[in-house]
């Protein structure tokens, strides 16, 4: 199958023998770039991932003669199963695709890649990106050395990292005032995952502003549900009035992760949406 028309399918959806296809295109050094490209992007959705294909992603990866952006990429793409193996612990591993073998190879391979000066910048700082979905003590040290650095993309990428670190909430509260408009996204979106309380006037302020940015005012319309429910709640409930569908939606998700309302409860048939959410 062309890999333009799976990228287009539903994973749910791809064939039988996907991950054998991926497989054969990773290991193939005189397949086209873009096509490598691609497949090291799909390897690592959940539908496929496996220890043959999360192999010949870290192969990539070490691999000092692949372009950056095929080893940046392939970092991203072992990302997800990284954190499905760390939430996991192993406890069931038949729900996780990967083998605890694996998942502590892919761990010291990217921590060594990271620290490697030799390495691409680019590359190192996916494997930052990718390698705190599974956090770990040396994971502090290096974003607040990402974040002191005074390069901006690293400062974006350590800004990227505290959703998933705790302890930053001061840079946190920094990166809030960045004018620059990547790591005033990742700020809100850490903010609203760590409930920083001192950050609800400005991303209230943002959920509530038709003239945010739309990419912004969802991560923030998130947040607010997160940092404070109870005052959350009538923000959201105006917000389920908005003419635009993914305001709505967002509005309704943020409900629902705030206990504000049952999951089963987004049909608003009886228009009773202020009593059920405000009690």
């Amino acid at each position: 199958m062309d890999l333009k028309v799976l990228e287009n399918l539903p994973p749910w959806e791809w064939p039988e023998g996907t991950d054998k296809m991926l497989l054969g295109i990773l290991l193939d050094n005189q397949k086209d770039k873009s096509d490598r490209l691609r497949a090291a992007g799909l390897a690592g959705d959940y539908t496929v991932i496996n220890d043959e294909l999360a192999a010949a992603l870290l192969s990539i990866v070490r691999n000092g003669e692949e372009l950056a952006a095929i080893r940046a990429k392939a970092v991203i793409s072992l990302a997800p199963v990284l954190e499905t193996a760390y939430i996991d612990e192993f406890e069931n591993p038949e729900d996780v695709p990967i083998s605890e073998e694996t998942f502590h190879g892919i761990q010291a391979l990217l921590r060594e890649l990271y620290v490697d000066m030799d390495v691409p910048m680019e590359v190192r700082r996916r494997t930052l990106e990718g390698s705190v979905r599974a956090p770990q003590e040396w994971h502090k040290e290096a974003i607040r050395e990402a974040y002191s650095s005074g390069d901006a993309l690293w400062r974006l990428t350590a800004v990227f990292c505290m959703r998933y670190v705790r302890g930053f909430d001061t840079q946190i509260l920094e990166a809030l005032e960045s004018e620059n408009k990547e790591i005033h996204y990742e700020a809100v979106c850490a903010a609203g995952i760590w409930e920083v309380d001192a950050a609800w006037s400005h991303i209230a302020s943002l959920a509530t502003s038709e003239l945010t940015d739309k990419w912004l005012r969802l991560a923030a319309i998130e947040g607010v549900g997160s940092i404070r429910p109870q005052e959350a709640a009538e923000i959201l409930n105006d917000l389920t009035l908005s003419d635009d569908e993914d305001i709505v939606e967002m509005a309704y998700e943020a409900m629902a992760m705030s206990g504000l309302f049952p999951d089963e409860g987004y049909d608003d048939d009886d228009g009773d949406w202020d009593e059920r959410t405000l009690h």
